[in-house]
């Protein structure tokens, strides 16, 4: 798998990103992608300190999203966004790369 057009980060996750860091640039969004899951391939969410050489930086007005070299092949032409709805708030990944996904949209294969 080719990564052709790296993944993006909306407005709305990078708010929350600055929301959660009270302002301050201190902490990043890392996203990853683990095997596991239902349908074989689970996304990682964590805030994470450090950022690793091969890491991928999205970066806008202070807030970063991280991604490690090996989930970017899984994540290219990625949306990384953030939605509150009544069953809660969440970040969210709307990955066209995914053949198919759980019911909870945490899990994928391609």
């Amino acid at each position: 798998m080719e990564l052709s057009i790296p993944p993006r980060v909306t407005d709305r996750a990078y708010d929350r990103i600055r929301e959660i860091n009270g302002g301050k640039a201190d902490r990043s969004l890392r996203i990853a992608i683990e095997g596991g899951g239902c349908s074989g391939f689970q996304y990682a969410i964590k805030l994470d300190d450090e950022v690793a050489e091969d890491d991928l930086v999205l970066e806008k007005d202070g807030a970063r999203v991280l991604i490690d070299s090996t989930s970017l092949q899984f994540l290219g032409n990625a949306e990384i966004d953030f939605t509150e709805e009544l069953i809660g708030a969440r970040f969210v990944i709307n990955n066209p790369n995914a053949s198919s996904s759980c019911g909870c949209g945490t899990s994928f294969s391609v």
